[in-house]
């Protein structure tokens, strides 16, 4: 599996070892983190991971966004794995399970057309209320407005062709609406979206997400207006 394992992370603490153990048990070989400027004393999990020959480590000397990470960890894999099948961006908090992680990978190279999402089921006793109202809301609204039914589209597990990361860094945002500018985008570019079931993962009800609900929230939500408002066009051949 010629596959490289991309995670973006802010300020982690010792679960993002857990991630890069867990996928280093898993089997998978090229693992690239990008520290998204984090603060001095969250650098020590970074330098752990360095250690590892499988891990390379990108560093935003300042804060970018979840967005730019993956667009970082994207153009570095295009000019240093030109010979990779493809990307699975994973998030840095362990809340992706690595067998999951294993499936989307061979989904994707079982289908390299589409973009592969590792998909939760909201409707689990233990899922957050504000997770399961925030993807209500705007798995709604991103079938308004694309006409794409999709299961989970705040998911951080997707698996993406090499072919398609030229076109992954050109899709705008910078920070957790890049996630749903993606999947707005694929439709217009004749890109297919699969979905693959996964386990249904919370830690303490998410409280370390950096996600902040009113500002995040407004920014997704008004990509999706102003992808509703704009004509139709495609970016051409790749």
């Amino acid at each position: 599996m010629n596959v490289t394992i991309i995670v973006p992370s802010l300020d982690p603490d010792e679960k993002l070892m857990q991630v890069v153990e867990g996928l280093l048990a898993e089997g998978f070989t090229d693992i690239v983190l990008v520290n998204d400027g984090s603060h001095d004393d969250h650098l020590a999990p970074f330098r752990e991971a360095a250690e590892h020959p499988e891990v390379t480590v990108l560093t935003h000397e300042v804060n970018k966004g979840k967005g730019r990470a993956m667009k970082t960890a994207f153009a570095w894999c295009i000019q240093n794995r030109p010979d990779i099948d493809g990307v699975v961006t994973v998030d840095g908090d362990n809340q992706h399970r690595p067998a999951d992680v294993r499936k989307c990978a061979e989904a994707m190279l079982a289908d390299p057309d589409k973009i592969w999402l590792g998909v939760r089921d909201f409707s689990l006793e233990h899922v957050p209320l504000r997770s399961r109202f925030g993807n209500t809301v705007t798995r709604t609204v991103v079938r308004l407005a694309c006409g794409s039914r999709i299961t989970d589209t705040q998911t951080g597990l997707r698996a993406i062709a090499a072919k398609h990361l030229p076109l992954m860094c050109v899709i705008e945002g910078e920070r957790y609406e890049y996630e749903t500018q993606m999947l707005l985008d694929l439709r217009g570019e004749g890109v297919g979206i699969g979905e693959v079931v996964i386990d249904t993962v919370y830690i303490d009800e998410n409280q370390t997400s950096h996600f902040n609900t009113l500002r995040d929230s407004w920014k997704i939500y008004r990509i999706i207006l102003r992808h509703m408002l704009r004509p139709r066009t495609r970016r051409g051949k790749r």
